[in-house]
């Protein structure tokens, strides 16, 4: 028994209501799985970017660090240079120390020198005793003894000055190799820390594309799985457009052969009557005719 117009009709547009809430619900979950692409696009070039500049980062750092490392050894060669130099003076002074004991020497060259020179000028230049005169030469031979002898230790004391003195400028070099060091490794140690970041923060990306990733992959199952009861409503409906057809069409025929079959009893009527001879109708005349 096939259903009635009214209920086949009903669940068409049941059918029609749910296959384009279906669509309305496909073009809502493909609008979101395009957003997800965009968003992973997205993540997936700020990743690349930040994987880019990290690289830097670490190439920048391991230089600095090589630099770091190349100062330092410049830096202890300095140092080795003026320990050696400093235990050098130290030998030179305990040399002129022992010179200076064993001679019994505790003036000044510079000094004794200007002494001289002062007791030559006065000796030249003064009106002086005979025994005044004798007893400023008696010093100055003692004086010009002592100097005679400390210009010997000269080439001790000048060794001394010149060590002395390029220890200052090693000393100089050296502090100035510090501090670089120190710069170059504060500035690798700050690339060190972002680079360290940067790959927290990728970390992060990484994890946030993952989870894109995955609701993408959940969209494409809504949409398949919606597509898979689009089809079916389309093949429902299809079905029941089909049964309303065909009941349209037996319908249609069942009318015409209950329209006939009135017409031919209503035609076997009006022959009675004129059997019996009795008076026809306006209404006979046409079933007479064959007119509906």
């Amino acid at each position: 028994m096939h259903p009635s117009k009214s209920g086949t009709s009903k669940q068409i547009n049941e059918l029609k209501k749910e296959i384009q809430e279906l669509r309305r619900s496909l073009n809502q979950i493909n609008d979101q799985k395009e957003a997800l692409f965009d968003k992973r696009e997205k993540l997936g070039k700020e990743i690349i970017s930040l994987i880019n500049v990290t690289k830097n980062l670490r190439k920048k750092r391991d230089e600095l660090t090589t630099s770091v490392k190349e100062f330092k050894v410049e830096r202890k060669k300095l140092n080795d240079t003026i320990t050696k130099k400093i235990e050098n003076i130290k030998k030179l002074n305990k040399e002129k120390k022992d010179l200076e004991r064993k001679k019994g020497i505790k003036e000044n060259p510079s000094q004794l020198k200007r002494e001289i020179e002062g007791i030559e000028f006065k000796i030249e230049t003064s009106a002086l005793s005979f025994d005044k005169e004798q007893k400023l030469m008696k010093h100055l031979k003692d004086l010009k003894k002592k100097f005679k002898e400390l210009t010997e230790m000269s080439g001790v004391w000048e060794s001394t000055h010149g060590l002395s003195k390029e220890i200052d400028e090693e000393k100089k070099k050296a502090d100035e190799f510090h501090k670089k060091i120190q710069d170059l490794a504060k500035e690798s140690q700050e690339k060190h820390e972002t680079s360290i970041e940067n790959s927290k923060k990728i970390q992060e990306l990484k994890e946030q594309e993952e989870k894109v990733k995955k609701n993408i992959t959940e969209k494409k199952e809504e949409i398949s799985k919606i597509n898979e009861k689009l089809k079916e409503k389309l093949q429902q409906i299809g079905e029941v457009d089909a049964t309303y057809k065909e009941e349209k069409k037996t319908k249609k025929a069942l009318q015409e052969k209950r329209r006939k079959k009135t017409i031919s009893e209503k035609q076997k009527e009006v022959e009675e009557k004129l059997a019996k001879g009795e008076k026809l109708t306006t209404e006979d005349l046409l079933v007479m005719q064959n007119i509906d």
